[in-house]
């Protein structure tokens, strides 16, 4: 069976892998030169099933007033007059509440956790690189305030038999060393010893090499323009080079799924949430992160990278926009010289951002459409990277007719339907 696969970031580029494995002739079509040039180019490099929750929680209006009055704020809000923004956030605030908190954390937990064990098989049957390290995420407080408001977190870690560790202030030190000269300034944390980190860039562009081994055709610098409808079958994909055809396709377009559905009359909620990263050079090995840490009073994540630290965060809601303000930057910036000074060369930093594709559940849509032959793997939001391999997987079970080995029935767009 011919298989479409619409976009090459690391969900378009996941399907397509385990599509081919699965004996299928797949296509690969993405407007960029190459894989991984949007989104997953430079996000934070986090892999954490143990942080696998919606942004559409209790509690979370409230806090949001406050991050947007903070100096480096961890929220931007940019209102425009815009229907498809406004109808997003008010489905995230209807999302606010603890009976569809507690639905919607379980499908991502589920999914990432499968995703966890898809990665580390993958691993093993490949031998792929990526500069990933398995040392685990920390989360880091600044506040007596922030470590004593863990018991949610720490008792949905335990109904889950998530490994975890509540560190004082000198066991974080011990963990992180590079924390020493910022000892005061913390006074705990909570440690995921199971997560692991990587380039998503890395990843995506070796696995699409081993891919493109396997005989899967990637067609790059291709504009997809529509979907051609025949009743209710996709009968193609215009593009800039022409109509490509296949028996089914697959739809991972990121930020930019919902413009391509709606024409067909389908109403994806997946909105871009803006984020930020920097990438800087090591110079003292010793004043570096090992592995991941969240600065929890700024929602910041640093991640070390080989021979480079990233430095990723903030939520922006403000459109379809990649510009790049000095003053998020300076955010970035801050959380990494506060806690890990001396530790990168700052001058020589590259600064990025990315539009992240959320829902607002915070679940990703994956499955099946009301057209026969369309799938969607999209809408994984802060999380397409801890994701990636179990979606990967599931949609090319759904694509097959193969049951997946976890319950996705409640991952596809007929959720959003059913309300």
């Amino acid at each position: 069976m011919k298989v479409a696969v619409l976009g090459s970031g690391v969900i378009g580029v996941t399907s397509a892998w385990y599509l081919a494995q699965e004996g299928h002739e797949v296509v690969v079509i993405d407007r960029q030169p190459g894989p991984a040039l949007e989104t997953s180019f430079a996000n934070a490099g986090e892999i954490s099933p143990g942080y696998a929750s919606p942004w559409a929680a209790p509690g979370i209006p409230q806090k949001a007033i406050r991050w947007l009055m903070m100096r480096h704020a961890p929220l931007i809000l940019q209102p425009k007059v815009d229907s498809e923004m406004i109808g997003w956030l008010f489905a995230m605030l209807r999302n606010c509440t603890h009976a569809r908190y507690a639905v919607n954390k379980a499908r991502m937990v589920r999914l990432a956790e499968y995703s966890r064990e898809r990665l580390i098989a993958l691993r093993a049957e490949t031998g792929i690189a990526y500069d990933e390290r398995m040392q685990g995420t920390l989360q880091l407080f600044r506040t007596n305030k922030q470590l004593d408001g863990i018991a949610k977190d720490v008792a949905v870690l335990q109904a889950g038999g998530v490994p975890y560790e509540v560190l004082g202030r000198d066991q974080c030190v011990a963990v992180e060393p590079g924390l020493a000269a910022a000892r005061e300034k913390i006074v705990g944390g909570l440690r995921l010893p199971g997560d692991e980190t990587g380039d998503c860039f890395k990843f995506t562009g070796a696995l699409a090499a081993m891919a493109a081994q396997c005989g899967v055709v990637f067609r790059y610098g291709e504009a997809m323009r529509s979907l051609v409808v025949d009743g209710q079958r996709i009968a193609g994909i215009e593009t800039s080079h022409g109509l490509v055809t296949a028996d089914r396709y697959v739809l991972a377009l990121g930020s930019h799924s919902a413009a391509m559905l709606r024409p067909l009359g389908l109403k994806l909620p997946v909105y871009p949430v803006k984020g930020y990263s920097i990438t800087v050079p090591v110079v003292d090995a010793r004043r570096a992160p090992e592995s991941t840490l969240m600065d929890e009073s700024y929602k910041i994540a640093i991640t070390r990278l080989g021979a480079r630290i990233r430095v990723g965060g903030m939520a922006e809601i403000s459109g379809y926009n990649n510009a790049l303000p000095e003053r998020r930057r300076a955010t970035l910036v801050h959380s990494l010289t506060d806690l890990f000074a001396g530790a990168g060369d700052i001058d020589a930093a590259t600064y990025w951002s990315g539009l992240r594709p959320m829902t607002p559940d915070g679940t990703p849509v994956i499955g099946a459409t009301p057209y026969s032959n369309l799938f969607l793997n999209t809408g994984h939001g802060t999380l397409g990277w801890t994701m990636a391999c179990g979606s990967g997987r599931v949609i090319a079970d759904l694509v097959s007719g193969i049951a997946p080995d976890i319950e996705a029935s409640d991952l596809s767009i007929a959720r959003y339907a059913a309300r």
